[in-house]
């Protein structure tokens, strides 16, 4: 079974974004988990976060799976797209297109996520 594991919120004003949610949800932010373009929020389920970016119209879907290296294979094989996957202290990830040029993410976490 598949499952929205992580999603992100893009924002122009990361400060602001921090202090808006901040106040209007009572979200506080793993600072070791954050960096200049992201603001993890803590003790979130299912994990996310605010992330530094022009668009501000749309949520980020990342979708939480076993092997990200075996579904990029498989998106192209459907007329999608997928970006070069990374690693980043939260575990594995990449972002996609679908056949007809929808934004999503694949992420495997890392142990303990």
């Amino acid at each position: 079974m598949i499952q929205l594991g992580y999603f992100t919120l893009a924002t122009p004003d990361l400060d602001k974004a921090r202090a808006f949610y901040g106040a209007l949800f009572g979200w506080t932010f793993d600072e070791a988990g954050s960096h200049q373009t992201y603001a993890h929020v803590a003790d979130s389920a299912p994990a996310f976060g605010i992330t530094k970016g022009e668009r501000k119209d749309f949520s980020h879907l990342y979708f939480r799976v076993d092997d990200v290296d075996a579904l990029c294979a498989r998106i192209a094989e459907l007329g999608g797209k997928a970006a070069v996957p990374s690693d980043s202290p939260s575990g594995r990830s990449v972002t996609c297109e679908d056949d007809q040029g929808v934004s999503f993410s694949l992420w495997t976490p890392a142990e303990g996520y």
